[in-house]
């Protein structure tokens, strides 16, 4: 059969095939299908997730009272008013004065109601140096900070004719414009800059513009099409900004790996001497075969989200399998038509002072030769010295302390307004963040419905759960009565937790619960956190499960052997295990904190462990397969073992390198922001994947293989009527009678 006849056979090499032959066609379909996706998920519009569908549990249950009531809470906003040194007490003259100054001047601005003096509502702290006005913004909450640079110049006018005051505002309202205006060009900034930090290391990766261009345009075209696709699937299962920008983070890296992977391999081909067409077919069939069973293996386990239960969650988990679909589906159809389109052009526009690979020049890296080398001279030692380091670094994971984090947590000393909360919390001890009672009755105006609330609120005190002071709002029309108590512990998550528990568990049941017909769920943000916590604490099991169990099933049926799928996991679970240890070592313990900007952390961000557990799985798999795939074809063209890996992972080395630094450079940007949960996960994004392309792909992988031996292709008898999935093969593979075999003489299985 000759070079250019080859038949191959599988779902990649047959797409392939058709899109180089009808390559206009193909660029046309997928043209059509981004245009359609984008002006269907326009006209759709998207739905993001409501508040009453973000938790489980109590939270849950008091934002469906609330929605279903009608009633719109405002932002509500708070001016603390505090004597800076000295005696001065809030029954002085000069403290009077600045609480009625305050008072006019946001009155004033016209943005706001119910505006409470502390002399009505009791709101002196104990020493009688600090005080609280208190008012709600009108108009929408979600708008809120669109509109109070008004009510905040009011209250500086203040502060400047009160100089031995300290006059702060602070509130929902005010937090949204602050962080708006810190952070939302940050994030902006991180997003937009993945593009350009991605096509820079192309180039330096290809040393051609074209080249380098292609793979980046796949990659935002896939982007541009699931975000179309997410309007239109948000009807179903509701979508998220933070989805959103998970979306962009996960389809860049794979898009343009999946690109790379293929476009490598099809110029790897050609100057080995291959003609275009035939250089194609082996990129289809063997590149464009790992890419579908990496793809496939990430969407498994992106899928594991949608069974935490957890709103953001899913659309976190769907929103990133949708774009790892589709990024998928262009590398393997559309990429080689453009491939077939281009020919030679792919070189167009060089970068002069990168060297230029002639043609059947080696691809072997000289660094991963020289490792492996000495890996396969002593696998024992290798294996033993890698394991036992990645083992060592994951050890810090073992102590693991996860919480939501408070506001000096997320953004430290950083911003004016992150001293106002503690200083809030030190005078008023949660105030900034009380636990809010939602009370539903079928009269919220009956005796002993008010009888239960005025209870309520004294035994809130008396329990210890609470200083008070206890506020209750009633909505008369709507049956329903909010009742906010300031818990005891403050900013404390674990002393706030304890009197959350009081609420829940002592107070509640001997006031509220005697009364029949009514509800009174308890939120706010320290429930919302222990109610998150919860969920995702009953969700680890079955989402670590489901990955596990599927990406095992996965890599079994694409390469057949017991054994290959076995190390993968094992190999995937040591990454992200490092990944998690080096997060606690870096952002609980300090370890080298100030070099990320983290210094008194103290925690992980509650949602990060199963988040990157699942990206991470996923996305490891990208190289695993990749190489996996490049040594089992090594050994069908007859190779040893050991020479089909040496083979398998020097020839790679070249294009994981270049996909890992691209991952790794766009996860770091994450790095860089101001929000400690961002940089937590971009840390840890970036941490796992150098690890996974280095220690793991360039060590472990070879020595265990090589240390497994033939028995890497290991399947016992009773599992061999499973599908085969293997027989997507190079047109250069295995011909008839050159199988490799083993000792037996019988033909190897791989």
């Amino acid at each position: 059969m000759g070079n250019g006849e080859a038949r191959v056979r599988g779902l990649a090499a047959r797409a392939g095939g058709w899109s180089a032959r009808h390559r206009w066609a193909a660029v046309g379909i997928w043209v059509l299908f981004v245009v359609l996706a984008m002006g269907l998920g326009s006209a759709a519009g998207r739905v993001d997730v409501k508040d009453s569908d973000q938790l489980k549990g109590e939270t849950h249950t008091a934002a469906r009272i609330i929605e279903d009531a009608g009633i719109d809470e405002p932002a509500g906003e708070t001016v603390l008013i505090q004597a800076r040194v000295g005696e001065l007490k809030a029954t002085d003259t000069e403290f009077r004065d600045a609480v009625t100054a305050v008072v006019r001047a946001v009155e004033g601005t016209g943005r706001v109601t119910d505006v409470t003096s502390p002399y009505d509502t009791k709101t002196i702290s104990k020493d009688g140096r600090s005080a609280l006005v208190q008012f709600d913004m009108r108009g929408e909450a979600d708008t809120a900070g669109e509109r109070v640079e008004p009510v905040l110049k009011a209250v500086e006018g203040v502060q400047e004719d009160h100089a031995s005051l300290r006059i702060e505002e602070i509130g929902g309202a005010s937090m949204m414009k602050t962080f708006d205006d810190a952070f939302g060009d940050d994030f902006k900034k991180a997003e937009y800059s993945a593009v350009p930090v991605a096509l820079g290391i192309l180039l330096i990766a290809f040393g051609a513009l074209v080249a380098a261009l292609v793979p980046v345009a796949l990659a935002v075209t896939a982007i541009m099409a699931t975000m179309g696709l997410m309007g239109v699937v948000s009807h179903v299962m509701p979508m998220s900004d933070t989805a959103n920008s998970v979306m962009l983070l996960v389809g860049m890296a794979v898009g343009v790996d999946y690109c790379l992977f293929y476009l490598r391999r099809e110029r790897e081909e050609r100057e080995a001497g291959h003609d275009a067409q035939t250089a194609l077919r082996i990129a289809a069939a063997t590149s464009g075969r790992a890419i579908v069973v990496s793809g496939v293996t990430v969407c498994v386990a992106m899928a594991g989200m949608l069974f935490t239960g957890l709103a953001e969650f899913e659309a976190m988990g769907l929103a990133s399998l949708m774009v790892v679909a589709v990024a998928m589906v262009g590398s393997v159809t559309v990429l080689p038509a453009l491939l077939s389109l281009l020919g030679e052009r792919v070189e167009k526009g060089r970068i002069p002072f990168l060297r230029r690979r002639k043609p059947g020049g080696s691809q072997d890296s000289r660094f991963w030769t020289a490792v492996l080398r000495r890996v396969l001279a002593r696998p024992v030692i290798a294996v033993a010295v890698a394991a036992g380091a990645l083992l060592a670094i994951t050890a810090p994971a073992l102590g693991m302390k996860t919480q939501q984090f408070t506001l000096d947590q997320e953004f430290g000393d950083s911003l004016p307004i992150v001293q106002t909360y503690n200083r809030l919390n030190e005078a008023f001890p949660g105030g900034s963040e009380p636990a809010e009672v939602v009370v539903k009755a079928d009269d919220i105006n009956a005796p002993e419905v008010k009888s239960a609330l005025a209870d309520f609120r004294d035994r809130a005190i008396s329990s210890g759960a609470s200083r008070g002071p206890v506020e209750i709002k009633l909505h008369d029309a709507q049956n329903v009565a909010f009742v906010y108590v300031p818990l005891v512990g403050g900013s404390d998550q674990d002393k706030a937790g304890e009197s959350l528990d009081k609420l829940r568990d002592e107070v509640r049941p001997a006031t509220l619960g005697r009364v029949d017909g009514v509800e009174a769920p308890i939120t706010g943000q320290i429930a919302g956190s222990k109610d998150f916590n919860d969920q995702l604490a009953g969700a680890v099991v079955p989402v670590f499960a489901f990955v596990v169990v599927f990406a095992f099933a996965l890599m079994l049926l694409s390469f057949r052997s017991l054994t290959i799928a076995l190390t993968s996991i094992v190999l995937n679970l040591l990454s992200v295990g490092a990944a998690y240890g080096i997060l606690v070592a870096v952002f609980q313990h300090g370890w080298g904190a100030s070099l990320v900007g983290a210094e008194g952390v103290g925690a992980i961000i509650t949602w990060l462990p199963l988040f990157l557990f699942v990206i991470l799985f996923g996305l490891s798999m990208d190289y695993h397969v990749f190489v996996v795939s490049r040594i089992r074809e090594a050994r069908l063209r007859g190779l040893e073992t050991k020479d089909a890996i040496r083979h398998g992972v020097v020839t790679t080395a070249g294009v994981v390198t270049s996909a890992a630094v691209i991952m790794v450079a766009v996860f770091a940007i994450f790095g860089t922001l101001s929000m400690q949960s961002m940089k937590q996960m971009g840390v840890g994004l970036a941490a796992a994947v150098l690890i996974d392309a280095t220690i793991i792909r360039g060590v472990l992988l070879p020595a265990v293989m090589a240390l497994l031996g033939e028995r890497n292709w290991y399947l016992p008898k009773w599992l061999h009527r499973l599908p085969d999935l293997t027989h997507d093969e190079a047109p250069r593979a295995v011909v008839a009678g050159s199988a490799a075999r083993d000792d037996e003489g019988e033909p190897v299985r791989v």
